[in-house]
């Protein structure tokens, strides 16, 4: 369970309704005419862009979002090297029994390549469509928060209009204006939260965590590669802990331009 996370979400919200419960009465932030607006006009929008079987794996996002990777690229060093012991001892059939056991799909493909004499760059070919379309799958899964986090600020405003249209047609009857500025200003209100506290972080957790696999991924190709050529554990371990740390230093080499400009 990844709990700085969960803490997050438990601060930003706490904080936000102490806030509010410090100025005044809790009660009148809550207006079933402003959730009815922001709420159910995002998810309408979000059905239409989406199909049901894109929408269906929230629950596994969210799963994601508030738990730890099961493996570390660390940890996929280690599992490469013993691997890489094996096959220098016994040959690369004696694996084929371990990648049958592994749990991470992509790591079993590879290694079930190599046990099967594939050629080294269509080992490579394939790994790497592979790692393409996990990515792409990955950018659409967070697509689905991005959208969210797009349109909730929008339905907020829409909200606004609806509040104050509604204050403009009961100009002659005063005991209605307050009611119909409430659900003005609360839409807005729940449509920015929903935006910045939930949906914007949601989607940037995702591309992290996105980021990590694919890094994982090309850790394991490159390990995968060398234990077919036969190379030696202790050298294995030092080329992918190498290869891992040049392509964190890329990153963030990149990060460092991007906040410069």
């Amino acid at each position: 369970m990844d709990l700085i996370s969960i803490i997050g979400v438990l601060t930003g919200a706490g904080l936000i309704v102490g806030s509010i419960i410090l100025g005044g009465k809790i009660l009148i932030f809550v207006n079933i005419q402003a959730v009815m607006i922001v709420f159910g006009g995002t998810l309408g929008a979000t059905m239409i862009k989406y199909s049901l079987e894109d929408l269906k794996k929230i629950p596994t996002l969210l799963s994601i979002i508030f738990s730890s990777t099961e493996m570390d690229s660390e940890e996929a060093i280690d599992i490469l090297v013993d691997f890489a012991e094996k096959a220098r001892r016994e040959g690369l059939l004696a694996l084929e029994q371990d990648a049958s056991e592994l749990d991470d799909d992509f790591l079993q493909k590879g290694i079930q390549l190599v046990v099967d004499g594939t050629d080294p760059e269509l080992v490579r070919s394939i790994l790497e469509t592979k790692l393409t379309f996990l990515e792409e799958r990955h950018q659409k899964t967070q697509g689905v928060f991005k959208t969210m986090a797009a349109l909730s600020p929008a339905f907020g405003m829409i909200g606004t209009l609806i509040g104050l249209i509604q204050m403009l047609t009961q100009l002659d009857d005063p005991s209605n204006i307050g009611a119909g500025m409430g659900v003005a200003l609360v839409t807005t209100l729940y449509g920015t939260i929903l935006a910045n506290l939930f949906f914007t972080p949601m989607a940037g957790k995702l591309q992290i965590v996105s980021e990590e696999e694919v890094l994982m991924k090309e850790v394991m190709i490159e390990g995968i590669l060398s234990i077919q050529a036969g190379e030696n554990p202790r050298i294995v371990r030092e080329k992918l802990t190498a290869f891992l740390a040049s392509q964190t230093e890329e990153e963030e080499g990149y990060e460092g331009m991007v906040s410069e400009e």
